[in-house]
């Protein structure tokens, strides 16, 4: 157990070190100069969304759990904020799975994973809704053009997976009785009540960072109206979505995605690369940091 802890810590330490190394010194500054110079009001604001964001993070893990066990507020937050920092380091943080399903007895594991998958699922459906609507903007707004030899590739790609995922639904996956089939079945069983309300969730919460991450480029300088910005962060959040599910990519490539979108609109890199380093410090690394207190008391008991 105390080998896993100083795994798990020095992985999202080391992790958290090689990203700020690797971020512009110049985006640091911005960063410090606008917080001396920016009114009170504004800087509490950027807070009170960021933990906005937590708390409804939080609550949506509360709900979706309560099958397996009723949560209180206080271990939800500690598994949430002990999962992020043990995910810190994985790709696209898939660590959260296994490390919110270590918080539960064996036997009620193979449910967990099915009931976080099926919340991190709604949040994804969420930002592809979204997403496809910010992608017909740019696409109309700037004259995207996608090759259509790639875009056949694409589609033949999702139809093989489509035919694969359907010839092999009822195979194994990675734990014994864990099948698509299964996991279909398990997610229909889960209450209409419950499924509403985390699609709910995952809906204010996407709404939310999606205001952050406006307000901070507006904080940092930017001019843009909402109505153009809030359609470009909608397919940032797309983009940013699908390429680390497929690459494995990390927040370098985040911002180079954000920085290609928003150049677009007149902004400057600087401006754009303060506002995802501060969404990066305020949704991540301080989570994380909070977590980590978790991961070092953490003692596992009988569920």
């Amino acid at each position: 157990m105390v080998a896993l802890k100083v795994f798990i810590l020095v992985g999202a330490f080391w992790y958290v070190g090689v990203k700020l190394a690797d971020t512009d010194s110049e985006a640091f500054a911005v960063l410090g100069f606008s917080v001396l110079h920016k009114s009170t009001v504004s800087i509490l604001l950027i807070i009170g969304l960021s933990i906005s964001n937590w708390l409804v993070e939080i609550l949506k893990w509360q709900r979706i759990i309560v099958s397996v066990k009723k949560l209180s507020f206080s271990e939800a937050t500690k598994q949430s904020l002990t999962a992020l920092t043990a995910s810190l380091a994985t790709p696209n943080r898939i660590g959260d799975y296994g490390a919110k399903a270590y918080f539960f007895s064996i036997d009620k594991r193979k449910k967990v994973l099915l009931l976080n998958f099926f919340s991190n699922s709604a949040q994804m459906l969420i930002t592809s809704f979204f997403g496809v609507i910010g992608l017909i903007y740019l696409i109309q707004k700037y004259g995207i053009s996608f090759s259509k030899t790639k875009m056949l590739f694409f589609l033949l790609g999702l139809l093989v997976l489509g035919f694969l995922g359907y010839v092999f639904k009822e195979r194994q996956l990675v734990l014994k009785g864990l099948s698509i089939a299964n996991v279909i079945i398990a997610i229909k069983k889960i209450h209409l009540n419950i499924k509403l309300k985390i699609i709910l969730y995952s809906l204010i919460r996407y709404l939310i960072f999606s205001y952050l991450f406006y307000y901070l480029l507006v904080f940092f300088g930017a001019k843009l109206q909402y109505s153009e910005a809030i359609l470009l962060i909608f397919a940032m959040y797309l983009f940013v979505s699908i390429i680390p599910t497929i690459f494995m990519f990390d927040v370098v490539v985040r911002s180079g995605v954000a920085v290609w979108l928003f150049s677009m609109a007149g902004i400057e890199e600087l401006v754009i690369l303060s506002t995802v380093l501060t969404m990066w410090l305020l949704n991540f690394v301080i989570p994380a940091a909070i977590g980590s207190i978790y991961v070092v008391s953490y003692k596992p008991s009988d569920q």
